[in-house]
């Protein structure tokens, strides 16, 4: 195989700036989706997230599908398993609920599934786990 087609396929090793990078990108959609805007005079703060879920079935599937994007972004970080599954079941929780009218309106609005994903990202690349990790199965 000459060589350029070698080099090609493959990977290059994620590096801290990479990751540096992807967090901020995982950072702001988690502020948009969750966390964006505050109720004036409280602590309470909400995000597209809550606002898309008043849309039936089409704003939870479009939270969903952005959610989903966040996911793969862990798993490129190099997120174990184990926590990608933990994130999946977060995201699935949120969709599944949101479905449910009215009551999947107000769960929107207090269920910070994507808060949740950044805190389960955070600590597991800070904890320096791996994808390869052998504990990870």
């Amino acid at each position: 195989m000459p060589r350029d087609r070698q080099e090609l396929s493959v990977n290059p090793p994620k590096t801290v700036r990479d990751n540096a990078s992807r967090l901020r990108r995982l950072n702001f959609l988690s502020d948009l989706l969750d966390t964006r805007f505050a109720v004036p005079g409280t602590k309470w703060r909400f995000g597209l997230d809550g606002l898309l879920g008043l849309l039936p079935v089409v704003g939870d599937s479009i939270s969903w599908i952005i959610s989903a994007y966040m996911l793969g972004e862990a798993a490129s970080a190099g997120v174990r398993k184990r926590t990608l599954i933990r994130m999946f079941w977060n995201i699935t929780v949120d969709y599944v609920v949101g479905l449910i009218p009215l009551v999947g309106d107000i769960f929107d609005f207090a269920f910070k599934a994507n808060r949740r994903n950044l805190e389960l990202i955070n600590r597991d690349l800070l904890s320096g786990n791996k994808n390869n990790s052998p504990t990870d199965k």
